[in-house]
């Protein structure tokens, strides 16, 4: 077996070397089990023609097996710590790029045309600290970017929520969101041993392909999300209750109880009971009683 990155031996000798102390507030957790992230690379897709883009690299772990199988890695790390590092561990790859930058912060459009081919594949693939899962992979759907899929590692319980369907505890904004640009799966569970140090929580992998378009038709995607966040702003309480307490400002409640008669949703249901055709269908009715 190659003198991989992944293994506790060689990721302490590397620690030692650096004398690299985790920041807790970057979330960092380094992966020291090869197979599993050969399972990653293999549940992402990648191939010897895939560009991929990569969040958090750490000390290179993941970047590793992903130069490996792909023609072209594209890295973005915040931690400046790291780079030298990541300079020395990834040295035997030619076929690796390491941008210093926050990847909320990033034009990553700009970043794809800059490095990889016109028509690529391109796989976005990333272990991602559990503090900013959420908006990092909001920011990467939103942007609608040019990539056929987006595999990461993370805390076992978000996956859950992103895959989750209606009628479900984990269903919520989050699910409507992942589920209205992709198709999502949990490939796989990972427990927290094989990390170092170990987080608190096991993670899982997640697996959205993106989809060629939503699979409901929206009129205003501002105004479906805005909706859709609207009504699972307390679980407890009633669609009606929800977005009267929401658009208090901008909508009477009559007008409110006119649009959930017009599209034939039951203002007494919660919100999680509600699928994505009918977040569709309230929002394009909303949409045209208020233009």
């Amino acid at each position: 077996m190659k003198h991989y990155i992944a293994t506790p031996t060689r990721t302490k000798a590397i620690l030692n070397k650096y004398k690299f102390t985790f920041k807790k507030s970057l979330g960092q957790n380094f992966l020291v089990d090869v197979n599993i992230l050969q399972n990653i690379v293999h549940h992402a897709g990648v191939s010897s023609s895939s560009g991929v883009i990569e969040i958090g690299p750490g000390i290179g772990a993941l970047t590793e097996q992903l130069a490996i199988h792909a023609e072209k890695v594209v890295a973005f790390e915040i931690d400046q710590r790291l780079l030298p590092v990541l300079q020395d561990t990834l040295h035997p790859y030619k076929n690796v790029e390491i941008i210093h930058e926050d990847i909320l912060k990033a034009d990553v459009k700009s970043a794809i045309e800059k490095h990889f081919h016109p028509g690529q594949e391109i796989r976005v693939v990333a272990n991602l600290p559990y503090y900013i899962t959420t908006p990092i992979l909001m920011k990467l759907l939103e942007e609608k970017l040019p990539v056929k899929s987006i595999t990461v590692m993370i805390q076992k319980e978000v996956a859950a929520r992103m895959a989750a369907k209606p009628e479900t505890k984990d269903y919520g904004s989050l699910s409507v969101a992942v589920q209205y640009y992709t198709e999502s799966e949990v490939a796989m569970t990972v427990p927290r041993t094989v990390f170092m140090p170990p987080p608190n929580v096991d993670s899982a992998i997640l697996h959205l392909q993106m989809r060629p378009s939503p699979p409901v038709h929206v009129k205003d995607e501002k105004l479906f999300f805005q909706l859709v966040r609207a009504s699972f702003m307390q679980r407890r309480k009633t669609l009606m209750n929800n977005l009267k307490s929401y658009f208090k400002d901008v909508y009477d409640k009559q007008l409110l109880e006119d649009i959930l008669k017009r599209a034939e949703i039951d203002g007494t249901r919660r919100g999680e009971t509600l699928n994505l055709e009918e977040f569709a269908s309230l929002a394009n009715v909303l949409y045209e009683m208020t233009k």
